[in-house]
C-alpha cells in the first residue's frame, strides 16, 4: 500500500514562519511534521510515500532525500511555483500512487493516528477520518451514520484530512487546480463514502499559536 503526504500548500496562515521555511518543515516535539506522518506511516508497514511539494519544495525535497534514513521510499510530485490545490494534486500524482487504494494525509495537521485498514467494499471511493469540531470550524463537514459519511446530519464532525481512497475518486476530475470537497461531497451523496470517528489526538497545525500549542503538548509529555 503507498500514502501520499499532501505538502505543496503556500502556508499562509502560518506566515511569516512560511516566508522561508515550507509549512512541512516547521517543528514540534523534536521532529518536523512531515517527520511525524514519515514514523506514523513506517510504523504502520506502509513504506512507499508519494509527496507533493510547491512553494520552497525544493527545500523539502533535499532535507527527506529518497527517504531512505526513515526506512521508506519517497517520491516526489512537484507541482512547480503554484500549488494545485488538493485535489488537483492528488490527481497530478495518480501516476505514482497506482490502481490501488492509497492513504492521504494533510502534511499541516498533527495525528496520533494508526494508518489501520478499514473495511473498504469495492463501490467505496474514499474512507475518512472524522474528528470532533475546533473552534475553527464549529459548524464541521460531514456526518457520519452506521459508518457512511453524510453531507448533513444532526451530528457534524471535522474532516481531519487522513483518508483512504481509490484513484476512481479522481476519474472525473476536472483537471489543473481544483478542491477535493467536491469530489467528497458528490461520494457521500451516492453512498460511497464512508469514514470512522477518531475523538483525539488531532491538531489543525494551521496558524502560529496552534504550532505553539502542539509543542506545548510535548513539553508537558517530557516534564511528566
Amino acid at each position: 500500500m503507498k500514502a501520499m503526504i499532501l505538502a505543496a500548500g503556500r502556508g499562509e496562515r502560518m506566515r511569516p514562519l512560511t516566508d522561508t521555511i515550507p509549512k512541512a518543515l516547521l517543528r514540534v516535539g523534536g521532529r518536523t511534521l512531515v517527520e511525524h506522518h514519515l514514523q506514523s506511516l513506517m510504523a504502520a508497514g506502509i513504506t512507499d510515500i508519494v509527496i507533493n511539494v510547491a512553494w520552497l519544495g525544493q527545500q523539502i525535497m533535499d532535507y527527506l532525500g529518497d527517504g531512505s534514513r526513515y526506512e521508506v521510499s519517497i517520491h516526489y510530485s512537484d507541482e512547480g511555483d503554484h500549488a494545485l490545490e488538493t485535489g488537483g494534486g492528488i490527481a497530478r500524482a495518480l501516476p505514482l500512487l497506482g490502481k490501488d487504494p492509497f492513504w492521504i494525509v494533510n502534511g499541516d495537521v498533527h495525528a496520533r493516528f494508526s494508518f489501520t485498514m478499514p473495511e473498504f467494499a469495492d463501490e467505496t471511493l474514499a474512507h475518512l477520518v472524522l474528528v470532533p469540531n475546533p473552534d475553527h470550524n464549529s459548524r464541521g463537514d460531514f456526518a457520519l451514520r452506521d459508518g457512511l459519511v453524510r453531507n448533513t446530519g444532526e451530528a457534524m464532525y471535522t474532516y481531519s484530512g487522513i483518508a483512504l481512497m481509490r484513484p476512481e475518486l479522481l476519474a472525473d476530475n476536472p483537471g489543473g487546480a481544483f478542491p477535493l470537497a467536491p469530489l467528497l461531497r458528490s461520494a457521500a451523496d451516492l453512498g460511497q463514502l464512508t469514514g470512522e470517528f477518531m475523538a483525539e489526538g488531532w491538531v489543525d497545525v494551521g496558524t502560529p499559536e496552534r504550532l505553539d500549542a502542539v509543542a506545548a503538548l510535548y513539553q508537558n509529555i517530557r516534564n511528566t
